[in-house]
């Protein structure tokens, strides 16, 4: 594979057939310079312009005068293309091939000219459907690397952005991409991701989400430990904060590295409203992450072991609620939290245009039924309804991944030893947390360890003007975001 292409043009077509043997999508196309010298064009059907193709190249090649071509380089001054390169070597010219461009080799001129003629169907760019807003730029990433490429250049229109390529995957060849500004993202994470890219060992890469668990801290978190996103604009102002893309060719998810537990927590829109509700918005989001997490836990701890936690009145009802059901109290939790993640899952897998119907309307009608048939009490379903509502008010859907799975061994703790197994649940997973690494940035930055200028994008969203500073934990060099050039320490 690494033989050289020689100028007999006979023998190179006698390999390369050999290689793309039973490849009917490979087209190889004779033609003549001048009528005279002999020579062939190899592509990929449906991936190339062939208009283009013919008018650009074939046709000027067929009439060019064959005896003035003492080099490749000659050949390639005569194509109407600006896209264009030589290669020498069978490895390159099949890796080009297929990766959808075309390929020249003429007989008597050794090695073979690659034409950037690459077009193929792609999807148009639209808001992503899992990442919308109120207010913001509504176009998204999609499957083409160079559309993705270019729509965060749209945004960053600096030299200072740099693109790094890499190939992973021994058959799928899949080109993987990082972006960063230099000057500000610290050259050691740099260094990290691209040596873990590329130290990937592995067949195909179908989607980012491969990447992204070759290349995390710890594969057995829960939580997780890189940002995805569809939206250019996401992505463009991590870029700014110091931080690292990753972008993956065939999928429209970016990697974002390193991330945090506020940054998995934060959402685009939150510096599009005014402070004040960008920051209300933040304190509704971190209420309902501890409700999703906690909440049936809670329950089933105090009917199960804290009756006096809960006001008379209120605990008569309950009673009275629970008189026929036949479960314990965290019988009915698992009942109701099993049921509601199997609707969910449901109303993902099935068509859109009935999903949202049997998800909603299954749980509404399965809850009735439920209470009717006396399997579970009222308040349990209400728990139940709340928590999942409380888990779709996360921006990141990885991060609510992690709460439906952490919520079953807290319930389960919580229904043996009541809130003292909840209080232990708590402990082991902000002491995970404390421990948890991404690309060297602690999971809680700024929080633990605390930094002051980092608190002004945290808990709260300060006003854009106060925010002169990027976050030292992911950037290093130009910190200095807006207002005066100084060394203001605000």
């Amino acid at each position: 594979m690494k033989a050289k292409l020689s100028g007999n043009l006979e023998e190179n077509v006698r390999v390369l057939g050999t290689i793309f043997f039973g490849c009917e999508d490979v087209i190889t196309h004779d033609f003549s310079v001048d009528g005279q010298r002999k020579a062939v064009t190899v592509y990929l059907k449906g991936m190339i312009n062939t208009e283009l193709l013919d008018r650009q190249v074939l046709s000027i090649l067929k009439s060019a005068d064959s005896s003035t071509f003492e080099s490749l380089q000659v050949a390639r001054e005569k194509l109407s293309v600006s896209d264009s390169r030589q290669i020498g070597t069978i490895e390159q010219f099949v890796r080009e091939v297929m990766g959808a461009s075309p390929v020249i080799m003429i007989d008597s001129l050794e090695g073979a000219i690659v034409v950037g003629l690459t077009q193929y169907d792609k999807r148009s760019i639209e808001e992503p459907q899992a990442e919308s807003v109120v207010r913001g730029s509504r176009d998204g990433f999609i499957e083409s690397m160079t559309v993705n490429t270019s729509l965060i250049r749209r945004r960053l229109r600096t030299p200072a952005l740099k693109f790094v390529s890499f190939k992973v995957g021994r058959y799928s060849e899949t080109t993987v991409r990082i972006g960063y500004i230099d000057g500000i993202a610290k050259p050691e994470v740099i260094a990290e991701v691209s040596d873990k890219i590329s130290q990937i060992d592995i067949d195909g890469v179908p989607e980012s989400a491969t990447i992204e668990e070759w290349i995390e801290d710890d594969n057995y978190s829960p939580f997780p430990q890189l940002q995805s996103t569809e939206r250019p604009d996401v992505a463009s102002s991590a870029l700014l904060e110091g931080r690292v893309v990753i972008l993956t060719d065939n999928t429209p998810i970016v990697l974002i590295a390193p991330t945090t537990f506020w940054s998995l927590m934060q959402s685009s829109e939150d510096y599009y409203e005014r402070f004040l509700i960008g920051t209300l918005i933040r304190w509704l989001r971190y209420l309902f992450f501890v409700v999703a997490l906690l909440a049936p836990s809670v329950y089933v701890a105090i009917l199960t072991f804290h009756h006096e936690m809960v006001p008379t009145t209120l605990l008569l009802r309950i009673a009275k609620s629970r008189e026929e059901i036949p479960f314990p109290a965290w019988m009915e939790a698992f009942i109701m939290e099993i049921t509601f993640e199997a609707l969910r899952e449901a109303g993902v897998r099935l068509p859109k245009q009935i999903g949202s119907a049997v998800s909603i309307v299954g749980a509404l009608v399965i809850g009735q039924a439920a209470i009717q048939a006396g399997i579970v009490s009222a308040p349990m379903v209400m728990i139940v309804a709340i928590t999942g509502i409380s888990s779709f008010m996360l921006p990141q859907y990885s991060m609510s991944v992690s709460l439906r799975m952490l919520r079953f061994p807290i319930m389960i703790l919580s229904a043996i030893v009541g809130l003292y197994g909840l209080i232990i649940c708590v402990i082991v997973i902000i002491s995970h947390l404390c421990i948890l690494r991404s690309f060297g940035v602690p999971y809680l930055s700024p929080i633990a360890p605390i930094t002051a200028n980092g608190l002004k994008d945290t808990l709260i969203r300060a006003p854009l003007k106060k925010m002169k500073r990027r976050p030292a934990f992911f950037a290093k060099g130009d910190l200095i975001r807006n207002g005066r050039r100084s060394d203001d320490p605000t």
